[in-house]
């Protein structure tokens, strides 16, 4: 929903959250792929804002000259309101981007023409010709968003993906022992539990129960410092910056582009990447837009070199990297 400026009084602005009983234990843990690539769009246009993300900056930089990101970056501006339909809510533990970008694919027209309407300070064409033609706009986008993510963030997320797992298993942890005071007494600045609410100081209002649907807490590394809302009609969400984010590049230097293909050949680099996120062959092979067959046999080659390993799940074969494929993926 669009911002509802506070005026002059910005500073006692929040968006407020009513828990009935029962609600506390409708609280989840979640990441997403798809929120760090769309906040990354920030930090590409204020990198001093976001002066922590820099060795990620040097390394993308050269990738995206041809990269034409302008309709991105109208709806997704540097301040204020973004849309919210590039940024759905984690419905799953098991983030994985192919799923979070078809989210974003069917989104319908008419939500993702009202929601540009509602960014302020864009370039009035670009938003104007997304409007006339939402479904085109929408599809434009999800494409983008695939190439940005190709281009600039796949070969990045195991290491923000390891990062933000921690901060969820060791938040979970903080609320099963501690209860929803102890969790949100050092969640964020911004952030503060007041007896059977939640407050997140904002830019704009907004108070109503969570009416049964559940809050889910979204740890970000790239939204960082700041804290996110997502209210109706959505599920409710609040991103807020994870614990360690300062030594996220801090280990070695973000992975040297085309290191990893140069070592076991580009399409397996491409599906050793892709296995971030557990995957059976057929999603791979869509995600990939190559053949079953062609995945099997790379799949079966990685498993031979000890770096994925095979799980079935009912009638399915799940894949996953093992620790010496994420040491691979990751250059640490």
């Amino acid at each position: 929903m669009p911002e509802q400026s506070c005026g002059f009084r910005k500073a006692s602005c929040h968006v407020e959250w009513i828990f009935a009983p029962d609600d506390v234990a409708r609280i989840r843990f979640a990441f997403s792929p798809i929120w760090e690539l769309v906040a990354s769009l920030r930090t590409l246009r204020d990198p001093a804002r976001h002066s922590l993300h820099l060795p990620w900056l040097r390394a993308v930089r050269p990738r995206l000259a041809g990269l034409d990101l302008s309709e991105l970056f109208a709806l997704v501006p540097q301040r204020g309101y973004l849309v919210d339909f590039v940024t759905p809510t984690p419905d799953t533990p098991m983030p994985d981007f192919a799923a979070e970008l078809e989210r974003v694919r069917r989104t319908p027209p008419d939500r993702a023409a009202a929601e540009a309407g509602w960014v302020a300070g864009a370039d009035p064409r670009v938003i104007e010709r997304f409007r006339a033609d939402p479904a085109a706009g929408v599809a434009r986008v999800a494409d983008t968003l695939q190439r940005y993510w190709e281009t600039a963030f796949a070969d990045f997320w195991p290491r923000v993906h390891a990062l933000l797992e921690g901060e969820v298993m060791r938040r979970s942890r903080q609320l099963a022992a501690g209860g929803a005071r102890e969790l949100f007494a050092d969640l964020h600045p911004n952030v503060s539990w007041r007896g059977d609410r939640l407050a997140v100081v904002r830019n704009w209002s907004y108070s109503a129960p969570l009416g049964g649907d559940g809050l889910v807490l979204v740890p970000t590394a790239f939204w960082w410092p700041d804290t996110a809302a997502v209210v109706e009609p959505y599920q409710p969400m609040l991103v807020y910056p994870a614990n360690g984010v300062g030594t996220l590049w801090a280990a070695s230097p973000p992975p040297a582009p085309g290191a990893l293909a140069a070592l076991i050949g580009r399409t397996r680099a491409q599906i050793l990447t892709a296995l971030a996120d557990p995957s059976t062959t057929t999603a791979l092979a869509r995600r990939m837009e190559l053949t079953p067959g062609a995945v099997s046999q790379h799949l079966t080659v990685l498993a031979g070199g000890g770096l994925v390993t095979r799980h079935r799940l009912g009638r399915e074969v799940v894949y996953r990297r093992t620790p010496v494929g994420d040491s691979l993926v990751c250059a640490s």
